[in-house]
């Protein structure tokens, strides 16, 4: 016969954690990702820090109210044993991995691993490489959650933030099924070497079932419509006819600044951040800590474009122009560029800021002015 603690012990939900400690690792150097030790190597060597696990903490803080009803099975060291502790988890650990040299491999055996063991929800840690591994790991065996944590974030299976996807995680376990349902989460990532040379290459791998909730989980990334270029013209001519003298422009990623850029008939980084001052380029794919150099001292603003489909302004393909850099220069000298048709795609949804920083976050909620065309504004919500 069993004891209370066996039939307990049977009752409990299972959730299932992988971090990929080294995603997003290439975000702030410039580098617009992490894949390959080569890439690596050069991240460290610039700087830079992890951020998956202190991300991956504040997901699990949102699920900490279930720490005694739930049983974390999770893989060794950084790669979810760890932060599980932190946040005060009895933590079930398998697997083996050498510390500090994780690779896709670990990724792909330890969601094999927590498939096998059937755990009730699979939260994982990491950006679009991360989620192709999970995929090529378990298909759609088991459901599984995004934390997002990575540089490139095209998939359509992470939620809007950590403590999101803490939430969704929470409620998931729980069984509250209020507003939470299961579907299906494009997979979707990019050639890294090619997106290193400014082109864009994504493909579609598949879908992982995730569990749903309105407002709490990012949409895949929209490109752009069809006649969008004379939109994008008009745009760039209301920055251009705007810039002042002296002031340094920092000009973010993607397809509308670099409009911005074709007007002032200057080269541009598509993919990278450029700085612009008196009509001059005078800085080309700037990382974080030279644009905290550049911006030294001057009267600067910040020039971004909106993610079609997902609305994000920063914390996605962007963060190079950090929580600090966003600090130094002031919400007020922030210039956000969006085509009509951009501004369609996120079907009434806020736009979204995902700095890492929650007093950042908080600084830019609320609202701003959206540039759409020559002469042109629209207020939109900032969450």
């Amino acid at each position: 016969m069993m004891n209370c603690l066996e039939k307990r012990s049977e009752a409990m939900k299972k959730l299932g954690l992988i971090v990929n400690p080294i995603a997003g690792m290439g975000g702030k150097v410039g580098l617009k990702g992490s894949d390959g030790n080569e890439i690596l190597k050069r991240a460290k060597e610039m700087g830079a820090q992890a951020e998956a696990p202190e991300r991956a903490i504040k997901a699990l803080m949102s699920v900490v109210p279930l720490k005694d009803s739930i049983e974390v099975i999770t893989y060794p060291y950084d790669m979810g044993e760890e932060e599980a502790l932190r946040c005060g988890f009895s933590t079930k650990v398998i697997g083996h991995i050498k510390r500090g040299k994780t690779c896709s491999d670990d990724t792909c055996k330890a969601a094999e691993e927590l498939a096998q063991l059937d755990v009730d929800l699979l939260l994982f840690a990491g950006g679009d490489g991360t989620a192709r591994d999970i995929y090529r790991a378990i298909g759609d065996k088991i459901p599984a959650l995004g934390i997002p944590t990575g540089v490139k974030m095209h998939s359509g299976v992470f939620a809007i933030s950590p403590k999101y996807a803490g939430e969704i995680a929470r409620d998931f376990l729980e069984g509250n099924s209020l507003g939470i349902h299961l579907t299906e989460g494009e997979v979707m990532d990019i050639d890294e070497a090619a997106f290193r040379n400014n082109q864009v290459s994504a493909k579609l791998y598949g879908y992982l079932k995730i569990p749903f909730k309105k407002n709490r989980l990012q949409c895949p990334k929209a490109g752009g419509c069809a006649g969008e270029k004379e939109a994008l013209v008009s745009i760039a001519t209301d920055v251009v006819n705007n810039m002042e003298d002296d002031c340094l422009y920092i000009v973010g990623t993607g397809t509308t600044t670099r409009a911005v850029m074709e007007k002032l008939k200057l080269p541009n980084t598509l993919l990278g951040v450029d700085a612009v001052k008196n009509f001059q380029l005078v800085g080309s794919d700037l990382n974080e800590s030279q644009l905290l150099e550049a911006i030294k001292d001057k009267s600067t603003k910040i020039i971004v474009g909106v993610i079609g489909g997902q609305g994000y302004i920063f914390g996605r393909g962007n963060q190079q122009i950090s929580a600090e850099v966003i600090k130094k220069v002031g919400k007020e000298c922030i210039i956000v560029l969006a085509t009509l048709d951009k501004i369609t795609t996120l079907k009434g949804a806020p736009l979204l800021v995902d700095t890492g920083d929650k007093e950042i976050d908080e600084h830019l909620s609320g609202y701003l002015q959206v540039v759409t065309g020559l002469g042109e504004r629209i207020v939109l919500k900032v969450e």
